[in-house]
């Protein structure tokens, strides 16, 4: 008679491997713990101290889901697993800082074809890494194996995050007036959005993954493969250092900077960026002409070079940018809040691209 740990291991379903990937696990989780985190890893449930939330005049709390689309397809042609966790941790995580958060803590899941566990614990070490940099503790989370719906080598992620704000601190649209800055932050690259696109111009183009862009003297595969850009201290220094002169951030994700930017713009009111006051990354200039594409196409499907917007007070758009570069950020002054015309959009972009 086949024991029951074999027949389920018949059935495609490794509890040995899964075990073995928690354990390799272990030491890249316990570098994203906070001092409020409560007890080890691998109950039912992660525990968070929540006491000094008492302080909080009216404490929100809010949180985030996410994944990282098909930029997992990337890294399985490539074969390159520990990355793809930050990308993950900034989808969500700089979701969250949006309103004014503090990003407090996390959880993910992976869905794999079959369990190879260094593959999966290079993937949690991203995912670990990632909130470090973010100052978010990584809880718990699930690895699925799901032979018969995904192929062995295939897999997906996706994680969810919950933080906290006071409601006086809240930002958004209600402080957003005529007048504000919009201050951009660089992305990274592509980050994790429009990435079925660049497959389909890489697929169609037959494009090599290992020929060295000279710009990063990288490949186009690492280039394609660069982690998503993590926010979420900078927007906090911000937050704690211009208090009510900061306004509002908008997270560039899928829809590309207008229509991301329209999510935090009151009615009345149009945020206009200048497009001269930033070159469009080499890779999207290049993919976007590879593959034929309209500007218009481009700028919804992929951040073309913003990652991040602050939206502060008419005043203090050199005190934003100054405190930005203190951390090592590089922002400038990308447009401003008009009050919208009749015809007009909530969020333009204007302008041809400053040339490199």
């Amino acid at each position: 008679m086949t024991n029951s740990n074999e027949a389920y291991k018949l059935a495609g379903v490794d509890i040995d491997a899964g075990d073995r990937a928690v354990e390799l696990m272990k030491a890249s989780i316990a570098k994203s713990r906070r001092k409020e985190v409560v007890g080890e890893l691998g109950g039912f449930a992660g525990l968070f101290d929540a006491s000094a939330m008492k302080e909080m005049k009216r404490p929100l709390l809010a949180t985030s889901t996410d994944g990282v689309g098909t930029k997992t397809e990337i890294a399985r042609w490539l074969g390159k697993y520990d990355t793809i966790g930050e990308d993950l941790v900034a989808m969500v995580v700089d979701d969250l800082v949006v309103c004014g958060a503090e990003p407090l803590f996390m959880t993910d899941y992976i869905a794999v074809g079959k369990v190879f566990p260094e593959r999966v614990a290079d993937i949690v070490a991203g995912i670990a890494r990632g909130c470090e940099k973010a100052g978010t503790a990584l809880v718990g989370g699930e690895t699925a194996e799901h032979p018969g719906l995904l192929d062995e080598d295939e897999f997906d992620i996706a994680g969810a995050a919950t933080g906290v704000v006071d409601e006086p601190n809240l930002l958004g649209e209600h402080l957003v007036k005529e007048g504000d800055i919009l201050i951009a932050m660089p992305s990274s690259g592509f980050h994790s959005n429009g990435y079925s696109l660049v497959r389909h111009i890489i697929k169609n183009a037959n494009l090599d993954l290992n020929f060295v862009v000279t710009e990063y003297n990288k490949t186009a595969g690492e280039v394609f493969l660069t982690p998503t850009e993590i926010y979420a201290l900078d927007c906090l220094a911000l937050i704690r250092g211009m208090k009510d002169k900061l306004h509002g951030f908008s997270h560039i994700t899928g829809g590309g900077i207008a229509e991301n930017t329209l999510r935090v713009i009151p009615d009345g009111l149009t945020a206009v960026y200048d497009r001269s006051t930033w070159a469009l990354p080499v890779e999207m200039e290049f993919l976007a002409s590879m593959g034929k594409l309209e500007r218009a196409d481009m700028e919804r499907a992929w951040n073309c070079g913003i990652g991040m917007t602050a939206i502060v007070d008419s005043g203090s758009a050199e005190l934003a940018i100054k405190s930005l570069a203190a951390r090592g950020m590089k922002a400038w002054q990308a447009g401003v809040i008009q009050k919208r015309e009749d015809a007009q959009a909530g969020s333009v972009l204007v302008g041809e691209y400053a040339k490199r």
